[in-house]
């Protein structure tokens, strides 16, 4: 004997399938927030300040993408310039720009300045 009618079942029915449905949002957003807050996590700030880099030196993990936000304070634009990296950017003064590199393998990859290229250089450190 059924306890209840088809109304109460087709409803019981109806909120099931609306919890699964949002159960399944709420994973897949879940899915999509997490990368983004991963990738805050690997962000890297650089200065270029009197036509030098600061820091010189930048260490990141290996397998990893890597936001660097670049702060140009001088007065003249500079040129974020990385063979080895395969990125050139130019940084007009007193602005910010955003490189994205990686994922690398461990190693040194050097970058510089290139329109102060005696004085503008840096080194990414990948461990």
């Amino acid at each position: 004997m059924n306890m209840f009618s088809p109304s109460i079942l087709k409803e019981l029915l109806q909120r099931t399938i609306t919890m699964r449905k949002t159960f399944i949002l709420m994973a897949m957003f879940a899915g999509l927030v997490t990368p983004l807050a991963q990738a805050a996590d690997n962000e890297m700030a650089l200065t270029i300040k009197n036509h030098q880099f600061s820091p010189a030196e930048i260490k990141v993990p290996a397998n990893q993408r890597i936001k660097l936000s670049i702060h140009n304070q001088d007065s003249t634009p500079e040129e974020f310039e990385s063979h080895s990296l395969n990125r050139e950017k130019l940084i007009p003064a007193g602005a910010t720009a955003v490189i994205y590199i990686g994922p690398l393998k461990s190693g040194r990859y050097d970058f510089f300045g290139e329109f102060n290229p005696t004085t503008a250089k840096g080194v990414v450190v990948v461990e």
